[in-house]
C-alpha cells in the first residue's frame, strides 16, 4: 500500500535466456503481459528494479538478472449518474433505449477516460438497462468510437440484451454510416475486405494486417467533391475503429481523423477536430416482437458546416 492509498502488487521476475538483450520497459512487458507503454510508465514511477538498482527504460537484461516490480491495483470505470449536453433519446420502450450520441461522449467508461458517456446520461435520467455484462459496460451491445457521433442501441432487458448481442453476431443487424472522406474511391462504390488487429507499435491504434480479425466495409459515394466525397457505408463486421482504418488503408481517411492520416490543413479549413463520421441509421428485429425497426439521426452542427465547406469548393476556392 503506497501513502496515497493505492494497493500495490509485488512481482519478482527472473529474466529468462529468451530475453537477454531486451530492453527493461520490454522485457518487463512480455513477463507481465502488459503493453510496453504501461511497462515504461512503471519504470518512470520508480516501481521496477533490476538486480535491486532502478533502471533507465532503455537499460538492457542480462539471463537471471532479476526484475521486481510494484503494481498497482488496476482502476475501477464506474457509471456516475449525470446528464449529458447534446445526448437525445430517440425512442425507448421496456426492452432497449436509442440514443443520439453527439462528438466526445464515450459508449461506457473506461480506465483512462474521464469524460461524459451514454451510460452516465442514461442513469442521470433515470433509465434502468439490463445487467447483463461488464459493470463499467452493462446493457451495451454494441459501441460508437468518442470521436463519432450518431445512433447506438443499448438493452434495458436482460431478454434485450442477450437478444441482441447475438443479433450483432450474426451480422443480422443493419449498421448505416455517412463519412466524408478525403479524395475520390475508385471504384465509387465497392467493398473492403481487409482483416484488423491492434497496431504493433501504437496502443491505441488499429492497422490493417495478415492475421487480425475478418473485417468487411460496404461503401457507395453518395457525392463527390474536388477534395472530397461523401459516402454512405455498410458494415458487415464491426471492429474497432473498422471504418477509419479501412477508408485509411485505400488512401481515402475521413476528413479530420489524423490519427488515420487525414490531411491537417484541409480539417482546420472545414473546421473540424475530429473525423467526419456519423451513424446515420439503425435497423433490427425488436428483441421481443421480431417486428423490424429502423433509427435515423441528422448530422450534428460541426458535420453539417464541413460538408458545406467542402462543396463550395466545387466552385470556389477552400477558405484560408
Amino acid at each position: 500500500m503506497t501513502a496515497d492509498g493505492v494497493e500495490l502488487e509485488h512481482r519478482v521476475l527472473q529474466v529468462p535466456e529468451g530475453l537477454a538483450g531486451e530492453r527493461v520497459d520490454s522485457a518487463l512487458a512480455r513477463l507481465l503481459g502488459l503493453s510496453r507503454t504501461r511497462a515504461s510508465e512503471l519504470v518512470a514511477e520508480g516501481l521496477v528494479t533490476l538486480d535491486g538498482q532502478p533502471p533507465a527504460k532503455s537499460d538492457r537484461v542480462l539471463p537471471g538478472s532479476i526484475l521486481e516490480a510494484s503494481i498497482p491495483a488496476p482502476r475501477r470505470a464506474v457509471v456516475v449518474a449525470t446528464e449529458v449536453e447534446g445526448m437525445a433519446i430517440v425512442f425507448q420502450d421496456d426492452d432497449i433505449v436509442v440514443v443520439d450520441k453527439p462528438v466526445g461522449v464515450a459508449a461506457h467508461p473506461s480506465v483512462g477516460w474521464s469524460g461524459p458517456t451514454v451510460l452516465d446520461h442514461l442513469a442521470g435520467v433515470g433509465i434502468r438497462i439490463s445487467t447483463s455484462g461488464a459493470p463499467e459496460r452493462q446493457g451495451i451491445v454494441h459501441r460508437l468510437d468518442v470521436g463519432t457521433s450518431g445512433l447506438m442501441a443499448v438493452a434495458k432487458s436482460e431478454h434485450a440484451y442477450t437478444v441482441l448481442k447475438q443479433a450483432f453476431r450474426d451480422r443480422s443487424v443493419e449498421k448505416t454510416y455517412h463519412a466524408l472522406v478525403q479524395g475520390h474511391p475508385d471504384p465509387h462504390t465497392g467493398t473492403i475486405d481487409a482483416p484488423i488487429a491492434r497496431h504493433p507499435r501504437h496502443d491505441f491504434k488499429f492497422t490493417v494486417k495478415d492475421g487480425g480479425r475478418e473485417s468487411v466495409t460496404h461503401y457507395d459515394t453518395l457525392e463527390a467533391h474536388r477534395f472530397a466525397s461523401l459516402l454512405t457505408i455498410n458494415l458487415e463486421t464491426g471492429r474497432t475503429h473498422q471504418i477509419r482504418v479501412h477508408m485509411s488503408a485505400v488512401h481515402h481517411p475521413c476528413v479530420g481523423d489524423l490519427m488515420y492520416g487525414a490531411d491537417p490543413t484541409l480539417a482546420k479549413r472545414v473546421g473540424l477536430d475530429r473525423q467526419w463520421l456519423h451513424a446515420k441509421g439503425l435497423a433490427f428485429a425488436h428483441p421481443r416482437t421480431g417486428e423490424r425497426v429502423e433509427f435515423s439521426s441528422e448530422y450534428p452542427a460541426d458535420l453539417v458546416h464541413a460538408l458545406e465547406v467542402v462543396r463550395t469548393v466545387d466552385d470556389n476556392p477552400l477558405p484560408r
